[in-house]
């Protein structure tokens, strides 16, 4: 049997670095002995983005990161943050190979006020316009709006796509992403019994259209609450993914690194 090697399509490396106080070079290396071959690093703030570029420096074989303003984050932001990521894009630095983490978050009350909302789509849209320049693919944050979300995809008509992070929810909701051409992050939530219309969802779609992902060091799996979560617990939501799934788990693996390869122009 071929070995199985995956990609965690969503991780905040710099963050668990910090949060477990855990050297870069151990992370690394215990995600390789469960066969993490490839980390997307994603930025969520402008405070971030020469660390990321510098820690994916120290390790161009395994690290690829992406640049972006979160939703998350919307008060911290400023305006000089956008142009800073215009400015860095411009560049087109070596292994940036996505724009994220961008999106939309209606979880929050104070981020859905009508000014603030205003300023989430423009962050949103401004963004979107720079993946669309640069022909980088998305990582995309949507919590509790996904209906808002399709139009703001639709207008950007963007060539190449990218992903919907960490997805939790309907099939009707997932599919409407993955007709526009979007791939679907799938996480933690699905080794959950109780996400079950997630874990419906994930069985439903195309094999084709699902990337793993950790979202490390949020997001833990089962089993690992009030821990920060780790890239190397990718082969636990794998193993969920298998047992949700009817393919042979070794076809799962190769179908899955293949698309996310793909996404993010990465070497095989």
């Amino acid at each position: 049997m071929q070995q199985l090697k995956f990609f965690d399509t969503h991780n905040h490396l710099d963050y668990v670095e910090q949060q477990t106080q855990c050297p870069l070079a151990e992370l690394l290396h215990n995600a390789q002995q469960h066969s993490v071959e490839k980390i997307l690093i994603v930025a969520v703030m402008a405070k971030d983005f020469k660390k990321i570029e510098k820690m994916t420096a120290l390790y161009p074989q395994q690290l690829v990161y992406a640049l972006g303003l979160h939703p998350l984050h919307l008060l911290q932001h400023q305006p000089e943050h956008l142009q800073q990521l215009a400015q860095l894009l411009a560049q087109r630095p070596k292994g940036c190979t996505a724009i994220g983490e961008i999106g939309l978050e209606r979880a929050i009350p104070e981020l859905i006020t009508p000014q603030h909302w205003r300023k989430q789509c423009e962050l949103l849209e401004n963004q979107l316009q720079l993946a669309k320049h640069y022909a980088l693919p998305v990582n995309i944050h949507s919590r509790k709006a996904h209906e808002q979300l399709v139009p703001f995809l639709k207008r950007a008509d963007l060539t190449v796509t990218g992903v919907i992070h960490g997805f939790a929810g309907s099939y009707q909701q997932a599919k409407r992403f993955v007709d526009l051409g979007y791939k679907i992050g799938v996480g933690g939530t699905i080794t959950y019994q109780r996400a079950n219309k997630t874990r419906q969802t994930i069985t439903k779609l195309p094999l084709e259209s699902l990337l793993l992902e950790t979202d490390s060091p949020d997001m833990p799996v089962f089993g690992f609450q009030g821990q920060p979560n780790r890239p190397e617990r990718i082969r636990q939501i794998f193993e969920v993914l298998c047992q949700l799934r009817k393919e042979p788990a070794q076809h799962i693996a190769e179908v899955i690194w293949q698309q996310s390869c793909g996404l993010f122009a990465i070497e095989k």
